[in-house]
């Protein structure tokens, strides 16, 4: 047993809470008293956010690794309203591949037991059912393993660890011809290309939208090039035809943009590694030695293929003519501020769809409209920010969205956009500044072709194609406003202490060989919120002076440490950063707390 192991606090772990009951064990419902003897890693987690599906890739090699020990169980906490649907957590699951047993908690029970502030969060708890520690945001896998291993030795000497099979019980695989399709095109021939990406396939389809022409990847994850039937693919999803014929394809989860040719079948990779972008990286250069992150959706505009890169909040573009990919727009930070394309803000960019004057993109997390113009700044057509959202037609200062993920350039200069969470397709007009309903009543729509006077809908969650005429009148629909139900927390109004806790890992300390090594920046929905503190810095604890007159809002703090491997004999040490982005909903409240203690690091050296 280690020094940092007969530290660790005692905390009897709560229990495990939630109204939807539990997926992926059969019908069974488990407590913490079941899983007794097991090593339990809790991930909190929300279907729409994308560090929370690069965490269930993270702990797939884990769950591999140490299956006999571990039992990994996903606690779905919701956003948006949509993601307390049972049916909704139900397709999210089988749709990202989910293979532990998940916990619904829709109205977050579980979530505040265990005083959860950020998507995503993991808590470990050891054999004896306390908890040993807790990491907010993603890029934890590595430490998590090693503390397994420690807590694996301990309680196997003790005899306190109950090795044998987990709880998970796979689902019945369901015979559609699509499973979960994320994107479509018309290719020139007049069928269609559809990202099939819960098969990691590409599936070409006749011109019904029901005919499989043929299918494109074996269908298991992997990153391989070659003819249609060797090719694999990674949770694929938005594909782009160029002017030569050939088709780009975001390959999301392999953090790569792959060529397909319709014409001989073959696969290529175009640019990244098969790795995931970190902070620190290269954000530049040739297209095969550049990691990319979560690439969700391309578009060919103005001589370049634009990428939606979801898991970095940016745009990026990748030039075919030298291989080449860089940053064209976005900080990294998630939010939602117009302005240069160098100083804007995303949230999750999803979907794209290009105009001779504008790329339009759908930004999922922000449930905003935006678009690009050829004056490199980034506008808002509709959207106020992170956590407003619902359905309302009208002007579109005022109309709202719910995480759209497509974007549809139509012939009369207005857009559609595919509004996922709200089972709608909506249409924006430039011209009048009005947003319309096209059509409700369509699952989880994830993007649109126009094909003539019709447009074919990309209905996600029913697994098909759904081929609509265009209206001259917009459906009405009752409107509604949300918020997100995530529960805000008090505090004091005037001088607010906000503290972000770090500690660099065992075996590490920060690197400050070249200047300060951490990085705090805060602002807030509405600016007003604060009349003090707004800005970036490197102290990690800040004074913020909030306005009495504003009595809600939303502090969005981005903090950022790096830690190098504290071996003195070690020349070259790994160095690593952390960072997590919060948006923490606050309640001016007399006599509330006036400090805001945020977690960076994880608790395993307490």
């Amino acid at each position: 047993m280690t020094d940092s192991t007969s530290r660790r606090a005692r905390v009897r772990a709560p229990e495990l809470i939630g109204k939807g009951g539990w997926l992926n064990t059969g019908g069974s419902q488990y407590t913490l008293a079941d899983l007794r003897g097991r090593i339990v890693v809790l991930d909190f987690w929300t279907f729409c956010c994308i560090n929370c599906l690069h965490v269930l890739d993270e702990l797939r090699e884990l769950e591999e690794r140490h299956r006999d020990t571990v039992v990994v169980i996903g606690v779905h906490s919701p956003k948006f309203v949509h993601e307390a649907e049972h049916r909704a957590v139900v397709d999210a699951v089988e749709r990202y591949g989910v293979e532990h047993p998940v916990l619904d908690d829709p109205e977050l029970a579980t979530w505040k037991q265990y005083a959860v502030r950020a998507w995503p969060t993991l808590v470990v708890i050891d054999p004896e059912g306390y908890v040993v520690a807790q990491h907010a945001g993603e890029g934890h896998a590595h430490a998590i393993g090693r503390l397994v291993a420690e807590l694996e030795a301990e309680h196997g000497a003790k005899g306190t660890l109950r090795r044998g099979d987990g709880p998970y019980v796979p689902p019945e695989p369901e015979p559609t011809t699509l499973r979960f399709p994320g994107k479509a095109l018309l290719l020139p021939s007049g069928n269609f290309l559809v990202s099939d990406t819960t098969r990691h396939q590409l599936v070409e389809l006749e011109g019904d939208g029901e005919t499989v022409a043929r299918r494109i990847g074996q269908g298991g994850r992997g990153l391989t090039d070659g003819p249609a039937d060797r090719a694999r693919f990674q949770e694929p999803q938005g594909l782009a035809l160029l002017p030569d014929g050939t088709v780009v394809v975001a390959d999301t989860v392999n953090h790569a943009l792959r060529s397909f040719d319709p014409e001989t079948g073959r696969t290529t990779t175009l640019a990244g590694t098969g790795h995931q972008w970190m902070r620190g990286e290269a954000t530049s250069g040739p297209g095969r030695e550049v990691k990319l992150s979560s690439p969700w959706d391309v578009a060919w505009w103005d001589g370049k293929v634009w990428v939606a890169m979801a898991g970095v909040h940016q745009l990026w573009a990748y030039d075919p003519a030298d291989g080449s990919v860089r940053v064209a727009a976005g900080t990294t930070n998630e939010g939602l501020v117009d302005g240069p394309c160098a100083q804007a803000w995303f949230a999750q960019p999803s979907g794209l769809a290009a105009t001779a004057d504008r790329l339009w993109l759908a930004d999922s997390e922000t449930s905003a409209l935006r678009w690009v113009g050829r004056d490199g700044h980034v506008h808002t057509a509709v959207g106020t920010g992170l956590f407003d959202f619902g359905h309302r037609d009208g002007a579109a200062a005022h109309a709202l969205l719910q995480h759209p993920l497509g974007v549809t350039a139509l012939p009369d200069g207005s857009v559609a956009v595919a509004d996922t969470y709200n089972h709608a397709l909506r249409r924006y007009d430039p011209a009048t500044g009005e947003v319309t309903t096209l059509a409700t009543d369509l699952r989880e729509p994830s993007d649109a072709v126009l094909v003539g006077e019709d447009i074919v809908v990309v209905e996600s969650a029913r697994h098909r194609l759904t081929r609509l005429r265009l209206p001259e009148e917009a459906v009405r629909v009752e409107s509604v406003a949300h918020r997100t139900q995530r529960a805000a927390t008090e505090v004091a109004p005037g001088r607010l202490r906000l503290d972000v806790i770090f500690q660099a890992p065992a075996g590490q300390k920060l690197d400050t060989r070249y200047g300060p090594s951490t990085r705090l920046l805060v602002s807030s929905t509405p600016p007003e919120l604060l009349l003090e503190g707004e800005g970036a810095d490197t102290d990690l604890a800040r004074e913020l002076e909030l306005n009495p007159a504003v009595t809600e809002g939303v502090l969005h703090v981005s903090a950022m440490a790096a830690s190098c491997d504290d071996d003195p004999a070690n020349e070259y040490p790994a160095c690593h950063v952390h960072q997590q982005d919060w948006g923490v909903p606050v309640r001016l409240a007399e006599g509330a707390a006036d400090r805001l203690p945020l977690v960076l690091a994880g608790m395993d050296e307490q």
